[in-house]
């Protein structure tokens, strides 16, 4: 079983958690998205008291890569970076809407579903990607502008139920056709679908370059609107 610290600083709340194969061993806070970068360190020595562990004895460190917030994301992959460099061990990157997309499984437990996580980028953009109920990638992770329009050409490939979740939603909800779908509240990612989602990455040995690992900004934006010359 693997012991693993996993790092979150891409949205508006920050998590730190340390978790052994599927159990949350101790859990870190913060929802002040301006002091992000001073709560990662103190929530590292958080919860290794908590939960008796020694920082030398983890086997990686997994952190939420991307999309986010621009300086969130480089300050969760600087202090994950710099952790591995001096424990000289394993570095996970994990997709944000990825993390999102597992929660929302967890919550509606529906396998016939679509599920579409989205965080706010600001005016009418979202970051947003469509997952399997395996979470498998069916829409490329992108940067969307939000209209009546968006979505539409992969969303009308499919019957299935789709599910939205994450910080874009509120926007989206109030011009989204609501046929066939739902709209969930949770905003940010959890702690439980962090370590599981850092869990099963090591099972399966997906480490990525220390050198050489960027946060994934996904930009320039994107927009589903045709254009005419």
């Amino acid at each position: 079983m693997a012991l693993i610290l996993s790092l979150d600083a891409a949205t508006s709340s920050a998590t730190v958690c340390l978790g052994k194969d599927q159990q949350l061993l101790a859990t870190e806070c913060n929802t002040e998205q301006k002091d992000h970068a001073a709560f990662l360190q103190k929530a590292i020595e958080e919860v290794f008291s908590k939960s008796k562990q020694k920082l030398k004895d983890i086997d990686a460190i997994a952190v939420s890569a991307g999309p986010g917030s621009y300086t969130g994301l480089r300050v969760g992959l600087a202090s994950a970076k710099g952790l591995c460099y001096t424990l000289n061990k394993p570095l996970i990157l994990l997709n944000t809407l990825q993390i999102l997309a597992a929660d929302a499984i967890l919550e509606m437990n529906n396998p016939e579903a679509l599920y579409c996580p989205m965080i706010d980028a600001r005016r009418m953009e979202v970051f947003s990607a469509l997952f399997s109920n395996q979470l498998n990638e069916v829409m490329t992770t992108n940067t969307f502008i939000l209209t009546e329009e968006a979505f539409k050409e992969e969303l009308d490939k499919t019957s299935k139920q789709i599910i939205f979740t994450g910080s874009g939603v509120e926007k989206w909800q109030k011009i989204a056709p609501k046929e066939n779908y739902i709209f969930l509240q949770q905003t940010t990612p959890s702690a439980k679908s962090l370590n599981n989602l850092a869990q099963e990455n090591y099972n399966q040995q997906r480490f990525a370059d220390i050198a050489y690992s960027e946060p994934l900004y996904f930009k320039p934006f994107y927009t589903t609107a045709k254009t005419t010359s």
